[in-house]
């Protein structure tokens, strides 16, 4: 028996196993739940009491076997409860409250769709693993959807009440007149709500994907919104004498292919007295003080799996999700910003604001 042998902790293997298996079964109710906020079962089932299979199935339109089944995995897996003497399933109130659009911004189980999407290009990601390079946007099915329902709870439900008045006199003065970019607009939801609160001021959106800008103008052209406009634009090169007043970037920096160039023209297109606020995740740029941080492992695998990916695609830098409050402050000052404050909002535990100002 080797010296390696010898030494194992056979309490420890067991444990660790347990884990593993516990990564198993979490992985695989991601999956079921994913597919219940897809299906809206979660939403029919916070309606309802105690209900059959076929009750639940014909609540949400759906075929019934599929239904008994994947009720199947959400009570095995403690989501979902389960009457088997009248055969009934419901779902608690204080489960909803995660698990539901009603739930808003603590509805995880919309970003939990990430994760069967990222399994998709699971292959690419192999294949940059050994080669280098990167899996681009295009093969994302679903990520722009995705983003814009995740955009829609988290950015805009604070948007009016919380993050914008963390600048001060900012709404005065989208109140009478401003001109706004969002870079990195994605399907434009944040300037959407900003456009038909604020209409004296103009907002404009940059985004290299043409089907993000192109969701972005059909929604304006749907809701009739005319103090907006939606632009193809690589943001490492802005449009000659682009000025502006307030400047927006939403979970979007860390993407970019060439971070420091994106900011750098972020604060060349500032107006004199104007203000850049940067959401981006709050992290460490430190490994060791992430550890405790109660998303690390899902902001690291995001990194590898998305963000990280669709920059090195690009032959950017790769700087990642969790490039970290450090860097970030050094790129921005490095950028011509003199001014930073970081601001967090109450039970966000996702996002730093950052307020610069050049």
């Amino acid at each position: 028996m080797s010296n390696i042998e010898k030494s194992v902790d056979q309490t420890k293997t067991e444990e660790f196993a347990d884990k593993m298996v516990g990564v198993l079964n979490g992985a695989a109710l991601a999956i079921m739940t994913s597919i219940g906020h897809r299906t809206g079962l979660f939403d029919s089932m916070a309606t309802m009491q105690h209900a059959s299979s076929p009750q639940i199935a014909e609540a949400a339109g759906l075929n019934e076997r599929y239904v008994r089944e994947w009720l199947g995995a959400m009570v095995t897996g403690g989501v979902i409860l389960h009457d088997p003497k009248a055969s009934s399933y419901y779902l608690p109130r204080e489960h909803a409250q995660s698990l539901t659009r009603a739930a808003g911004p603590a509805n995880l189980a919309n970003a939990i769709q990430f994760l069967p999407l990222m399994g998709t290009v699971e292959d690419g990601i192999v294949e940059s693993f050994q080669n280098g390079g990167g899996v681009p946007y295009s093969e994302f099915g679903r990520f722009h959807e995705i983003m814009a329902e995740l955009s829609g709870e988290t950015v805009c439900g604070a948007l009016l009440d919380v993050t914008l008045p963390m600048v001060a006199g900012l709404i005065e003065r989208l109140g009478s007149g401003i001109s706004v970019l969002d870079v990195g607009c994605g399907s434009g939801r944040a300037l959407n709500v900003m456009a038909e609160r604020f209409p004296n001021s103009r907002f404009t959106g940059y985004d290299f994907s043409e089907e993000a800008v192109g969701n972005a103008t059909a929604e304006v052209t749907r809701r009739g919104i005319s103090n907006i406009s939606f632009e193809v634009q690589d943001v490492t090169t802005f449009p000659n004498n682009a000025q502006f007043d307030f400047i927006t970037a939403f979970d979007a920096i860390h993407d970019q292919a060439n971070p420091a160039a994106v900011l750098s023209n972020i604060a060349k297109a500032l107006a004199d007295g104007g203000v850049f606020l940067m959401q981006d995740i709050a992290a460490s740029s430190h490994l060791h003080e992430n550890i405790q941080h109660p998303f690390a492992p899902f902001l690291y695998t995001m990194s590898t799996m998305h963000c990280m990916t669709v920059s090195l695609a690009l032959g950017g830098e790769g700087l990642g999700t969790v490039w970290g409050k450090e860097l970030a402050c050094k790129m921005l000052a490095d950028a011509g910003f003199t001014s930073v404050d970081v601001e967090q909002i109450d039970g966000d535990v996702f996002n730093y604001y950052y307020i610069a100002r050049k």
